[in-house]
């Protein structure tokens, strides 16, 4: 790997491979330039070199290459109907989303910078999406696959906002509070930036010593939040994100109604999320098995009322989820049945309508209904 000198990186440039900070923490990746905001904290804050396999690119442009290009779901051709549109506005959503996270993470590292008002506003546009287009955007989020060079705490953190925000939706929260439950998403992980990267993007198992210091990050975050000045609420969301309702979470073993209720709906997003993502250290589950894992709710770990608010957002068979149904065609979960969480909308890939559409179909008991959950190779083929 090269050292750059971060006094010779010319703002806005890009790299032919992921730029690292201190060859574990990602700080810029092949689509995304390096700002002179980043090029300046660096400096201000003695980071003198930076890390990479690859070179400055002098052809890379911000025309060519965005927030938009971040991923791509190669699932496109999979569905030519009118809707298409919807669901690239959604993936540009998903992608600009993420592209400010990791932007957000990156400042937070290097100076500990959080602008909570920049913040603010990126949520307040979050909500609105979300409340719009959440089928749409749930489908990208199935259909996009965390790239591997991408620093998973920037991804854990977009995926579980938008699913803590779905949640809160559910249970019918103020748009305050939604906002405030926004804010206490994307930033519940502060704490884990203030830890060495090695610690948290490593996939080897960890020592004793490490195991003990990835705990105190709730107490890292809680303790850089409140020197902001953040609300108190968006703290103790930060602190408590890893209480169980049954007490056996840390760092405090707080119990049912001694957690805030931010955490409890960050706790369960980001343990669906968790279960049903790739991580550097295990496979992803679908989205069906990781939906059953919660609801079995063994020992009590969440919030039963908070659990059932994202199953009955998302179904059993959640939105974005891939299946197998009895007449043996395929077909992608587009919509729940507010009446039913077992059998939701598919989509049916190969059947068209005469108006271009694939067909969508409501399944049911005793009738058409999901045989099992497929995986992307299972589709492609």
């Amino acid at each position: 790997m090269k050292d750059y000198l971060v006094k010779d990186i010319k703002p806005n440039s890009f790299f032919t491979k992921t730029l690292y900070l201190d060859k574990v923490f990602v700080i810029a990746t092949p689509e995304t330039p390096v700002t002179k905001e980043l090029v300046t904290a660096l400096e201000k804050w003695s980071f003198n070199s930076v890390f990479s396999e690859g070179e400055p690119h002098k052809e890379y442009t911000t025309e060519s290459t965005g927030p938009a290009a971040v991923e791509s779901s190669g699932i496109k051709s999979l569905s030519t109907q009118p809707d298409s549109d919807k669901l690239e506005k959604a993936e540009a959503f998903y992608s600009n989303l993420l592209y400010f996270i990791e932007d957000l993470f990156i400042r937070a590292a290097v100076s500990n910078e959080l602008d909570f008002k920049v913040i603010s506003e990126k949520i307040k546009d979050t909500i609105e999406y979300v409340k719009e287009d959440r089928r749409y955007l749930m489908r990208v989020l199935k259909n996009i696959e965390p790239a591997p060079d991408k620093n998973y705490l920037a991804t854990h953190s977009v995926r579980s906002t938008i699913l803590a925000i779905i949640i809160g939706t559910y249970l019918k929260l103020p748009n305050h509070r939604l906002l405030e439950l926004g804010i206490a998403s994307i930033v519940h992980e502060a704490g884990m930036l203030k830890l060495p990267s090695q610690l948290y993007l490593s996939n080897r198992a960890l020592n004793p010593q490490e195991r003990k210091a990835i705990l105190t990050h709730p107490i890292l975050g809680y303790t850089l939040l409140k020197s902001l000045d953040f609300p108190l609420a968006v703290c103790l969301a930060a602190l408590e994100h890893h209480e169980r309702n049954n007490g056996t979470g840390y760092p405090r073993q707080l119990a049912g109604e001694k957690i805030s209720l931010y955490s409890k709906i960050i706790a369960v997003a980001c343990s669906y999320e968790a279960l049903s993502s790739k991580r550097p250290h295990k496979e992803a589950k679908d989205g069906y098995t990781g939906m059953l894992e919660l609801l079995k709710n063994e020992g009590k770990q969440y919030d039963d009322t908070i659990v059932r608010a994202l199953v009955l957002s998302l179904s059993i068979y959640p939105i974005g989820l891939y299946v197998l149904l009895s007449n043996g065609k395929k077909g992608q979960v587009i919509d729940v049945n507010p009446e039913n969480p077992k059998f939701p909308i598919v989509e049916i890939f190969g059947d068209v309508t005469p108006d271009g559409r694939n067909k969508t179909v409501q399944t049911a008991p005793n009738e058409l209904s999901i045989v099992r959950p497929l995986n992307r190779s299972e589709i492609e083929n």
